[in-house]
């Protein structure tokens, strides 16, 4: 073997970032990316913590440490999983810093420009979901919200809240039986 065939340490490191540069976002990717996922992030992260405005300034640290972390995906899933996790984890550290205060995510203003059905049907509707939700745990928040509202697998929902996707599908269900016991659809510990 010759030399010029030997790598150091320090050339190795510099072929291995110039070979994840042709993986890193353009700022027209980028775009297209924010575009797809904001405002799902946004309303997950609003459901998540309660409260609508620590939702913006999560939504923007997510996106500045997506973008920090300047790192490879293999597919478009696997992007979004990356983000949500990362929003998740700064929900988390929101909530443990007690940032987050229990307040309703729709104010008064608000349910009066909610669309309705009826003159006052789908506002209570969507007041009584909110005060409901409001009393799950963050977690249990964070699983209906991107199982229904999002339509993620359990599998995806698994690993942007780091649990194990076998204890998923128990989870998902006490927290969908407990949401239906809030609205008053079936006793708390009852069976269905």
């Amino acid at each position: 073997m010759d030399r010029d065939t030997t790598f150091t340490v320090g050339s190795r490191i510099d072929t291995v970032e110039d070979a994840c540069a042709d993986f890193v976002m353009d700022e027209d990717t980028f775009r297209a990316f924010y575009e797809r996922t904001a405002r799902g992030l946004w309303a997950y992260l609003a459901r998540v913590t309660g409260d609508r405005q620590l939702a913006d300034d999560l939504l923007q640290e997510t996106f500045y440490r997506f973008l920090r972390a300047n790192r490879a995906y293999d597919t478009e899933a696997h992007r979004r999983n990356s983000l949500y996790r990362i929003a998740t984890n700064l929900a988390r550290d929101a909530r443990r810093k007690s940032l987050t205060r229990p307040a309703p995510l729709l104010a008064g203003n608000d349910i009066e420009s909610a669309p309705s059905a009826g003159p006052s049907g789908a506002a209570e509707r969507i007041a009584d979901f909110t005060r409901a939700m409001s009393h799950l745990r963050p977690r249990e928040r964070a699983m209906l919200w991107l199982a229904y509202a999002e339509g993620a697998s359990h599998r995806e929902i698994a690993a942007v809240l780091g649990l194990s996707p076998a204890s998923l599908k128990p989870l998902l269900f006490r927290a969908r039986r407990r949401l239906a016991a809030l609205l008053g659809g079936a006793p708390d510990g009852g069976k269905r």
